[in-house]
């Protein structure tokens, strides 16, 4: 079967392909950018890396965890609205599932992996980063110029380490590329396939702004923990640029303080956070999991769940229509020239801090990476299966004396 038939556009082969993703991809936003480029833009042929690094960003510019957005658009433009909950739900669910087990105390991730193994998990990481850097980078920065705007937002970002430090990049890099770049009349981009009318994204873009104003009066008017909870974790999901870590301390100030989680559970789950693949955000199902009143864990995990995802996909189905116009015009493809050097730049300074600073510390650290890069690049090994034995080889290496 070709990589890109048919049959490929159901919403169940957008499921399985993000299932695989959803149980292999450890290592935090930024390397599941790099699992999503080697799976959907190499592997499967769905995008180019243009139309790929355009989604990234755009996903870069809304509140939300950008990974998972980045995966939203692409089941959307697959297979519509069924493929965007079936990218979610492929993606999502093996991490929230693992989470809430832990929060019943069936499962303790954290503690129940070995040290060297979660370090292995890490490593790999550095590896999976490195090979979507370098072939985005080969792809979009091939001149000097575009080259030297990857290095600059590099270096701007790793300067200004905020998520308004990663959005001012890419504005500057996209007034750069105004100036600088004269995009060829004929050459065109390829366009994604999105089954939403700029109606319809109206529509979503009003409902994300009317449930962001009108559930905190609602919870006046109607007094109640699950539409306190559906508030709380909604307007954590709106508000937060960056993803993944940014959201710890809003999530803390939301369920600590009201008593919902105890501290010391909080902690507890955002440690078992860090071991099961999948987004960070999914700790959302650990804390409804974790709350006493909530009818029960499953419930609650749920809610939780499904209130602080919810604005992504609002999010990404009210912006993509207006997007995939803007990005036909040649004004927008010279911005979107330079924005999408920038895009590798903000990869570039992530595959340095949080990913190379976290996992590398030593000769050993380096060398298992370099082997993974290597089985990646040149074996074409699969990335589920560098994983694996990135973990594997990461517990035997912590074993030696």
């Amino acid at each position: 079967m070709r990589p890109n038939s048919e049959t490929d556009r159901s919403a169940w082969a957008v499921f399985l392909a993000f299932l695989r993703l959803g149980l292999t991809s450890f290592g935090g936003p930024i390397a599941h950018i790099g699992y999503f480029r080697d799976e959907f833009v190499t592997r499967r042929k769905w995008l180019s890396d243009g139309s790929y690094a355009d989604l990234v960003a755009l996903c870069q510019f809304l509140p939300g965890p950008a990974s998972s957005q980045v995966g939203m658009a692409l089941g959307l433009s697959r297979a519509g609205y069924a493929g965007a909950f079936a990218a979610w739900a492929g993606f999502t669910l093996p991490s929230a599932l693992a989470l809430i087990l832990f929060a019943l105390g069936i499962a303790s991730y954290g503690d129940a992996l070995p040290t060297g193994v979660l370090q292995g998990l890490k490593i790999v990481a550095v590896a999976v980063v490195a090979q979507a850097v370098w072939g985005m980078a080969r792809s979009l920065c091939p001149d000097a110029l575009r080259a030297s705007m990857m290095a600059a937002a590099t270096c701007f970002v790793l300067l200004v380490p905020t998520a308004w430090g990663q959005v001012g990049a890419i504005v500057i890099a996209g007034l750069l590329g105004l100036a600088l770049f004269r995009p060829d009349a004929g050459a065109g981009h390829e366009a994604l396939s999105i089954p939403v009318s700029r109606r319809a994204g109206g529509m979503w873009l009003g409902l994300f702004f009317a449930l962001l104003a009108g559930l905190p009066l609602a919870v006046l008017a109607f007094p109640g923990q699950t539409l306190a909870l559906v508030d709380a974790f909604y307007r954590a999901g709106s508000l937060v640029f960056g993803g993944g870590h940014v959201v710890l301390p809003l999530l803390q100030a939301e369920v600590v303080p009201p008593g919902w989680v105890e501290s010391d559970v909080f902690l507890a789950g955002y440690g078992a956070a860090q071991a099961v693949p999948g987004p960070l955000f999914t700790f959302a199902a650990f804390l409804g999991a974790s709350m006493t009143d909530a009818p029960t864990a499953w419930v609650g995990g749920l809610i939780c769940l499904l209130a602080i995802f919810a604005p992504s996909f609002l999010l990404v189905a009210g912006a993509l229509p207006f997007w995939e116009r803007l990005r036909r015009h040649l004004r927008t493809r010279a911005a979107l020239t330079g924005i999408n050097a920038a895009v590798v730049g903000l990869l570039l300074a992530a595959l340095y801090d949080p990913v190379w600073t976290s996992a590398i510390h030593g000769p050993k650290d380096f060398g298992l990476a370099l082997v993974a890069l290597i089985a990646l690049m040149f074996w074409k090994l699969p990335p589920w299966l560098v994983v694996l034995g990135a973990g594997v080889t990461g517990g035997l290496v912590a074993a030696l004396p």
